[in-house]
């Protein structure tokens, strides 16, 4: 097995929060570069494959989660931590290829892909717009730079990023190795205001060709495919499907077992589509699932909206007695690693 570490997971300690008000405080950035070289220095024979920040575009969703922001912070406010944490990301980057010259490091983005909700001009703008709020950040880690479109949204809207010298130099010599990112679903966008539907993470508008998991996610195959292919062409890096699953509610039948069909389906379908991207000419690197054992789901804090292969007798109410049981998919999953996925169903 290859060790595949990500630097910063949602796990801010709390002190930097009550002390310096998370990423707001530029002070942050010199913490981060001395955590990570102690990391690299510690790790560096070990591990050769990194992440800087997961999903570094839930900040605009979930700002306490993403940058240590209480969750009426202002634009203003968000962004301004957004630029500490890119500064910080292009650090981090520069200590891994200075540490671990063997290595490679990559940025994780929330894999947010839109499509337009109609061919109406007005929607397809509506969806670039809203597909530019996540490229951003892989922008910036990928190409180096601001791009032109994140300058017109800051000055249509007031921003104004506080910078210090050298700043743009040092994103702009810190390119990622790789683009990792999630993806679990899609959305439209819609200029029509009235047709947002409001969700348990982002807002979109409804596709009425998608059917919905239990918890409202669309579950889109082949726009996995659709964002594969994207990525590639935009960035021309290899890319890493570091998160994709179910979360369902999973029971537990009279003889033990868990039949999970509707997972095996949906990682089925998902994996036959990266496939397809593959086969479309996409550098992939590799797959992850979300996630191997059941766990509090982050978006609902959660227990009974299950994704892992291994069911964990706990529940909602915290009662349970923690116990394992391999699900049904715990062993297609087996089968398709051991047939390097030829057992695949098309």
């Amino acid at each position: 097995m290859t060790p595949f570490v990500t630097l910063s997971h949602y796990e801010m300690p709390y002190a930097l929060v009550e002390n310096y008000g998370g990423w707001g405080d530029r002070k942050l950035i010199e913490l981060f570069e001395r955590y990570v070289t102690t990391v690299f220095e510690r790790y560096k024979n070990k591990v050769k494959l990194w992440l800087t920040f997961n999903e570094i575009n839930m900040s605009l969703h979930a700002p306490f989660t993403g940058v240590g922001l209480q969750e009426d912070a202002t634009e203003q406010e968000i962004y301004q931590a957004i630029h500490h944490q890119l500064v910080a990301n292009a650090k981090a980057v520069q200590a891994c290829k200075r540490i671990i010259p063997d290595g490679q490091i990559g940025n994780m983005l929330l894999g947010a892909l839109n499509y337009p909700y109609t061919c109406n001009p007005d929607d397809v703008i509506a969806a670039m717009h809203e597909n530019n709020k996540w490229l951003f950040f892989g922008d910036v880690q990928t190409r180096g730079k601001y791009p032109g479109y994140m300058l017109r949204y800051f000055r249509e809207n007031g921003i104004e990023i506080t910078m210090e010298d050298g700043d743009l130099e040092t994103i702009a010599n810190a390119s990622v190795d790789f683009i990792s990112f999630s993806y679990y679903a899609s959305g439209c966008a819609s200029a029509d205001p009235k047709q947002k539907e409001v969700g348990n993470i982002v807002d979109s508008v409804p596709n009425p060709y998608l059917e919905k998991s239990q918890w409202g996610w669309l579950i889109d195959p082949k726009g996995l495919r659709v964002l594969l292919n994207f990525l590639y062409d935009r960035y021309q890096k290899p890319l890493f499907i570091v998160e994709n699953g179910l979360g369902a509610r999973d029971e537990i039948e009279e003889n033990g077992e868990i039949q999970d069909d509707y997972r095996i389906a949906y990682l089925n379908d998902h994996l036959v589509q990266a496939r397809e991207a593959v086969a479309d000419g996409v550098e992939l690197m590799g797959f992850t699932s979300w996630g191997p054992i059941d766990l509090v789901a982050n978006s609902t804090a959660e227990m009974s909206k299950r994704y892992g292969f291994i069911y964990v007798d706990r529940h909602d109410d915290g009662t349970g007695t923690l116990e394992r049981k391999r699900k049904k998919s715990f062993y297609w999953y087996q089968g398709v690693i051991s047939s390097n996925g030829q057992s695949l169903s098309d």
